[in-house]
């Protein structure tokens, strides 16, 4: 069997597709990044894309004291983050294992298991899940239980070695953990990016990405966790849809629109570039 490549921290990059990743985003993101900042958070972190190219160009570095904190309320996908940072030799043999039984039948067998208790084989399935679903959307009914229908791929890549080892190297010295956005300690001078589940465009949206939905009250809760961190002096960036401008109708808030591409919809002619918020107070 070839070696995999040595694993390099600077090519670490999302190791799953999430609805609303901001990888087509991340010009955008990062020349908003504060050129300077103490302590980085992304509670909802996703597929992490802004923290990995972040870190990638060397502007979240610990040598100086401050640390990065990861957090999302799905335990399954931080239960995936953390045991790529403890660990990712057993999460990638299960997933060769996986890779080398796909089907349609086995699929849906995996997709059945919502009682694993073992983390390793908890992470490697919901990376196959992520990788053979449809459009790589995870979506769970109100028991928490994964429900996507299989995708329709040729060739998934279901087992990236190299880049689940560079991701273990990234995430070294990064707090990791299953935490709802509301209790953060960020303070003066730290830097936190929020793309919560978005206020919904259309009835056709979703929001529950974990058993408890993301609706009014939270984006409500979300708008006002942001005016207190102003006043502890920390500065942020958060994403949301355009929906949500009204939330944001204070002096405190800078926003601006972007264009992003949309490629989950049940309307194939409403998928394509739409418009949405970055908001930030500085």
């Amino acid at each position: 069997m070839p070696q995999a490549p040595l694993p390099n921290v600077h090519s670490a990059k999302p190791f799953v597709k999430w609805v609303g990743g901001k990888r087509s985003l991340l010009p955008e993101l990062i020349s908003r990044v504060p050129a300077e900042f103490n302590n980085y958070y992304e509670p909802f972190v996703g597929g992490g894309a802004l923290f990995f190219a972040l870190k990638n160009e060397g502007r979240i570095d610990f040598a100086g004291g401050g640390q990065a904190f990861l957090s999302d309320i799905n335990f399954d996908l931080i239960n995936t983050y953390q045991v790529i940072q403890r660990d990712p030799e057993p999460l990638i043999h299960k997933l060769r294992q996986h890779a080398a039984k796909h089907s349609k039948a086995y699929y849906y067998k995996i997709r059945s298991q919502h009682q694993l208790d073992d983390r390793v084989e908890i992470a490697a399935r919901f990376i196959y899940l992520n990788k053979t679903c449809y459009n790589g959307l995870w979506r769970v009914n109100s028991k928490g239980e994964f429900n996507v229908p299989l995708g329709s791929y040729k060739k998934p890549a279901i087992c990236q070695e190299a880049l689940l080892l560079a991701c273990q190297a990234a995430l070294q010295g990064v707090d990791i953990r299953t935490r709802d956005f509301r209790k953060l300690a960020a303070g003066k001078g730290d830097f936190l990016y929020f793309d919560p589940p978005y206020q919904p465009l259309d009835k056709t949206s979703f929001t529950r990405y974990a058993k408890d939905d993301f609706g009014a009250t939270e984006q409500t809760a979300l708008r006002d966790l942001c005016l207190a961190l102003h006043d502890r002096g920390a500065k942020f960036m958060l994403s949301n849809s355009d929906t949500s401008s009204a939330l944001y109708r204070n002096p405190v808030f800078n926003v601006e629109m972007v264009k992003a591409p949309r490629f989950v919809n049940s309307n194939a002619d409403a998928r394509g570039a739409v418009d949405e918020l970055l908001i930030t107070n500085y």
